[in-house]
């Protein structure tokens, strides 16, 4: 049942509560691996603990005054008022493990076609600020990391969250290297959008068949289009209908065959793929689990 090649960032630093007891949405860190090891999908070998990612690599997508401050925990009552969570060494620390795991996927994927974040798709934050509990932009990051090093030419970013990616909207809105595709609720956080290369808003209420018809419609075309050599993809169970925040009403089922369609799109195309989990807040963290688990499960079937 377990597929050996299957990479996956995780450390057990994602699990730990904060400094002030916030535990939820962390506990999913913990339980997504240890569903999956104990439906034989995975071994404990195919979990591997990324570093804490340097800063060097960090300052190529994120001010250095912004850094500095996550560093020095001197982040404004504003500034941690927009990010959710009050500053602690820890929650900068996971951030920056987290950042170096999605950029070890990415390494990963250029050989074995897939590398698979815990945690990660912290869309929300800016070059020079952290908003929606996202404190550093991995995906920027990461993309950035690939393109410096000459590692991928074209990347695109298929960000299938329910709130669209407006930290990397911004960051990348004048780089042709990197194409940002977000499908997200119209009315839904954040409520002043930046502008990807391409928006698909959703009504509230949005249903299975719908969603599906809407993705299938746009991503075939956008990777003939644009031809990337990269894919980036943030899997996010917030589109389902058990989600408290999402608005939308697609079912696990749906939000299963959302995955598979994504994997076999880019499989079929050739192209590697890193992804991370973003988010998902049913009440029942049961329907959270299987259906993150179920992106891991898709991801084995294709690489």
């Amino acid at each position: 049942m377990s597929d050996s090649n299957l990479y996956i960032a995780f450390d057990p630093l994602y699990a730990h509560p904060l400094p002030d007891g916030h535990r939820f949405p962390m506990l999913k860190y913990e339980l997504i691996p240890e569903q999956l090891m104990f439906e034989q999908v995975i071994t404990a070998d195919n979990l591997h603990q990324p570093e804490v990612c340097a800063d060097e690599i960090i300052l190529s997508t994120h001010d250095a005054g912004y850094l500095k401050k996550l560093k020095d925990q001197t982040l404004s009552a504003k500034e941690q008022r927009q990010i959710g969570f009050p500053q602690s060494p820890e929650l900068t620390l996971r951030e920056l493990v987290i950042t170096q795991g999605t950029i070890n996927c990415s390494i990963h994927a250029l050989q074995n076609g897939i590398g698979l974040n815990v945690a990660g798709g912290t869309h929300h934050a800016f070059s020079d600020r952290g908003e929606g509990f996202c404190l550093l932009n991995d995906f920027a990051v990461a993309a950035n990391y690939l393109l410096r090093h000459h590692l991928a030419k074209r990347i695109l970013i298929i960000d299938l969250d329910v709130h669209q990616g407006n930290g990397t909207a911004k960051i990348f809105e004048n780089q042709p290297a990197v194409f940002t595709f977000s499908m997200h609720g119209r009315h839904n956080y954040p409520f002043h959008k930046e502008r990807s290369d391409l928006d698909i808003p959703l009504e509230d209420g949005t249903d299975t068949a719908t969603y599906l018809y809407l993705l299938k419609q746009n991503l075939p075309p956008l990777i003939d289009r644009f031809r990337p050599d990269f894919a980036f993809y943030l899997s996010g169970v917030d589109i389902l209908s058990t989600d408290k925040f999402g608005k939308l009403k697609v079912s696990r089922e749906g939000c299963r065959e959302r995955d598979h369609f994504v994997f076999s799109t880019l499989h079929g195309h050739g192209i590697p793929c890193t992804v991370a989990m973003g988010g998902g807040y049913s009440p029942d963290i049961r329907d959270i689990i299987t259906a993150h688990c179920n992106t891991f499960k898709e991801a084995a079937a294709f690489f």
